[in-house]
């Protein structure tokens, strides 16, 4: 291999010179001021979107943000159910806006973030708190992370305001609402790939366990739990349309009322059965907690997959060493990579090792990709008049690879982020969705697939017998 790093020094030698030569970046990785102003406002510097920072420092030219503030929204559930996670994109959008002004804002404007509380994100709250925002704070962009149950309720209303709209509500129904809508949705976004990949997802991670020899079906039933909102029923759903091409058949296949106070009912009947595997697909973390806890009491010879929770560090808390084994997947999480556990160490850092960077790092991105998009495009507009203004920010936005602490994000049909491997083989064009394990509950949950991305080997749970 040695004639190989000496063609591909020279190769990089030549490539050197020649963009010294035009004033351009010399290294890539590590672009001189003078190299990197020079591509200012070009294509090139969108395609350094990897580079966040780098990309504002040329688009702001060098101007501090001591201008008058940008207002921007986020409606988080902090005395909801979600709560934990919200203290967590706090932190992230926190960080995000905090790092963005340090490189001059947007045009020498820095952004100024006002909250709202979603409670427990139900259609009333979610709206409100966006009318608040609009009407009251007259904010260019609400940012935010995940207002689900509020079923795009909010939609309307920002639509007619005109102002970017990013979440992660995970929704299938999001891309539908957009795609046939596209004259009225053309400012909202879902920055990570929908609900339905999780489902799908689950199927064939399965099937690679089987086909690489680490897990062996002891037979094919297949318990499915799934839960009461539009979240749950499409990854359900999409369990159901993937599992009998694999030999799965649905030996129980059950609704569970959100919230799930007891889940001795539904672990009898699951024990009955005897599965290969047992899979809960709502996604409250506070209930999750009750299956795996319970299940570890008798377990059966079954694998158990736990939508959503296993990667919040309060779940694994609680559950403890009986969460040792159980996996789940996320179509939308910080990557443990050179890029996300820097990310991760300034947010425990700062606010302690308790803290989730897998959710975290869901809002960080989505401030970035934003605030470049606004910087290429001259600035932002403010809700109702500045709609002409938010046209070229989202343009920019639909048109945008960024490539951040969870992964690529580039919008696919209906406005959200498209995912890999499923849509696409390119991961440099795709998020990953992260299959994870828990293999020791005081630390942090394992990547175990997919392969470009897995940071430890499946671990096979120590209750199975085979």
């Amino acid at each position: 291999m040695e004639w190989y790093h000496k063609r591909k020094q020279t190769k990089k030698q030549k490539f050197d010179e020649e963009m010294k030569a035009k004033g351009g970046i010399v290294d890539p990785l590590n672009p001189s001021r003078r190299g990197f102003m020079s591509m200012a406002g070009t294509a090139a510097i969108g395609a350094m979107g990897v580079a966040g920072a780098n990309t504002l420092i040329a688009l702001n030219n060098g101007a501090k943000a001591d201008g008058e503030p940008i207002p921007v929204g986020a409606m988080l559930p902090y005395t909801g159910w979600g709560a934990e996670d919200s203290r967590n994109f706090e932190a992230g959008i926190t960080l995000a806006v905090e790092e963005i002004n340090s490189y001059g804002g947007i045009h020498g404007r820095p952004i100024e973030v006002h909250y709202e509380d979603t409670k427990e994100i139900t259609a009333e709250t979610v709206t409100s708190a966006a009318r608040r925002l609009i009407d009251r704070h007259e904010v260019h962009a609400i940012i935010n992370g995940y207002n689900s149950l509020s079923v795009r309720a909010e939609y309307d209303t920002i639509a007619d305001a005109g102002i970017p709209y990013m979440h992660d509500n995970t929704q299938y129904g999001h891309q539908f609402a957009v795609r046939d809508n596209p004259d009225r949705y053309w400012c909202i976004f879902q920055d990570d790939p929908s609900e339905y990949y999780y489902g799908s997802g689950l199927i064939y991670f399965l099937d690679e366990l089987e086909k690489l020899g680490k897990w062996k079906r002891p037979n094919n039933k297949f318990v499915l739990f799934s839960g009461s909102i539009d979240y749950a029923i499409t990854i359900a759903a999409a369990v159901r349309d993937t599992a009998p091409q694999f030999g799965w058949e649905l030996a129980i296949d059950d609704v569970v009322t959100q919230p799930v106070d007891d889940w001795g009912p539904a672990l009898v009947r699951a024990r009955e059965a005897d599965p290969a595997i047992i899979a809960a697909t709502h996604g409250f973390p506070t209930d999750q907690t009750g299956l795996v806890t319970g299940f570890a009491e008798n377990p059966t010879n079954s694998l158990v997959y736990v939508q959503y929770a296993l990667q919040q560090r309060a779940f694994l808390d609680i559950v403890k060493e009986t969460g040792q084994g159980v996996f789940c997947s996320t179509t939308i999480g910080t990557l443990q990579d050179e890029i996300g556990n820097t990310f991760s160490r300034k947010i425990r850092d700062r606010w302690g090792e308790d803290m989730t960077p897998m959710v975290g790092g869901q809002v960080y991105d989505s401030y970035f990709l934003w605030a470049i998009a606004a910087c290429r495009a001259g600035g932002t507009g403010v809700p109702y008049d500045g709609i002409e203004q938010n046209k070229k920010v989202c343009t920019l936005m639909r048109e945008s690879i960024y490539r951040g602490v969870v992964g690529t994000i580039k919008f696919m049909w209906g406005q959200a982020a498209q995912p890999y491997p499923a849509e696409t083989p390119d991961p440099s064009l795709g998020m990953p969705t992260i299959m994870m394990q828990c293999q020791d509950w005081t630390k942090d949950v394992v990547f175990v697939g997919p392969d470009l991305y897995a940071t430890a080997d499946w671990m096979t749970p120590p209750w199975l017998t085979s």
